[in-house]
């Protein structure tokens, strides 16, 4: 070999190295290219998914800060497990009324996971086998959700027993199943009425008032077809949203932005204001609560009302930017692709979101209609 490259001229080698390099170069940069293109692919399927699958949060969760910090893993497993987004409120009041957010099994999913109490100790594991085992509920129960709730606290065998009894949850099914269950049970002795006024009925096997417990947390409707839906009111949007603005407006250039601002009736005396805090008020000036002056974030506000598709939004819907963190800003849509807001620089201010601006490149496609 070495013979025969001394025999070819030097200049012939070196275009020939030349070559190879350049295609080797190709072919990393085409690897590089497809790769690419398939991670883009991906993330443009999941932003579209998010919005046309109406968003997170129809309806609202009237729940703890220690539930709402688990929205996220809630929001990450329903997509994991194909549920749609808009259960994860109902979700969020399930866990208020099984934990309060508290402990290493918020979801109290260790039965449905091994058949066994305090089997999970990973409170994201509770949440992953905790969507799971709702969403499976819920095809069985065939999107009856009342019928699903009561079930995740009964048992599967609740389901059995309606779909025997005129195949749709009534909360009198539940007692009557609760009765039998405990005539089977109370010889054992672990079994006690969670509730005083069911101890007449001797229905004390699980909480037949639970689909009550449940909903006290969740503020909405629930349609025909089993899906939790925004409350039935005229919105934000249109006349209201309007009325919102204009309540809005009269802070403009009478406010600076502080972070953590407005949660107070002295900051808002003040004109310190945050853009969550000025969201909230601007609202509470028109009658529509959405959320505790003290506690109000971005975070609690995307819990709040209907999710609207981007290409829908109305003066008076509110918008939410990914900033210093996903959903880190918020304000109010006023047409034109302008919103209302209170900025780090200007205090309540319109800004522009149209492309090309700073908010129109952090604008994620979360609206909300309260």
């Amino acid at each position: 070999m070495h013979i025969v490259l001394q025999l070819i001229p030097k200049k012939y080698l070196i275009g020939g190295a030349l070559i190879l390099l350049g295609l080797s170069g190709l072919l990393v940069m085409s690897t590089i290219v497809a790769i690419t293109g398939e991670f883009e692919k991906d993330s443009q399927q999941s932003e579209v998914t998010e919005i046309e699958g109406g968003g997170i949060g129809v309806g609202t969760a009237n729940v703890s800060p220690e539930v709402m910090k688990y929205q996220p893993l809630l929001e990450k497993y329903a997509q994991k497990h194909g549920l749609d987004a808009s259960y994860v409120p109902i979700m969020m009041a399930l866990m208020m009324q099984e934990s309060g957010g508290r402990g290493n099994d918020p979801m109290q999913s260790s039965e449905s996971f091994c058949g066994s109490v305090g089997c999970i100790s990973s409170p994201e594991l509770s949440v992953d086998k905790g969507v799971l085992h709702f969403k499976s509920v819920l095809e069985k129960a065939h999107y009856d959700l009342k019928l699903c709730l009561q079930s995740y606290n009964f048992g599967g065998g609740f389901i059995n027993y309606v779909m025997k009894n005129g195949g749709k949850y009534t909360p009198e099914l539940a007692i009557s199943f609760s009765q039998l269950q405990y005539q089977k049970v109370k010889h054992t002795g672990n079994y006690h009425c969670v509730r005083p006024e069911m101890v007449p009925y001797q229905a004390c096997y699980g909480d037949s008032k639970y689909v009550d417990a449940v909903l006290k947390y969740y503020t909405g409707t629930i349609t025909a077809d089993g899906k939790p839906a925004a409350p039935a009111s005229g919105g934000s949007g249109g006349k209201s949203g309007v009325k919102v603005i204009d309540a809005g407006k009269t802070l403009i250039g009478k406010t600076r932005y502080v972070f953590g601002g407005g949660r107070s009736q002295s900051d808002i005396n003040a004109g310190r204001f945050d853009c969550s805090s000025f969201v909230r008020w601007a609202f509470e000036q028109v009658g529509m609560n959405v959320g505790p002056m003290s506690g109000v974030t971005t975070d609690t506000l995307k819990t709040q009302g209907q999710a609207i598709n981007p290409k829908d939004m109305k003066p008076g819907d509110v918008v939410f930017f990914d900033t210093y963190k996903i959903d880190g800003h918020v304000g109010i849509y006023v047409g034109n692709n302008q919103f209302l807001g209170c900025q780090g620089k200007t205090g309540v201010a319109i800004a522009s979101m149209a492309k090309g601006t700073y908010f129109g490149e952090r604008f994620n496609g979360r609206v909300k209609r309260f």
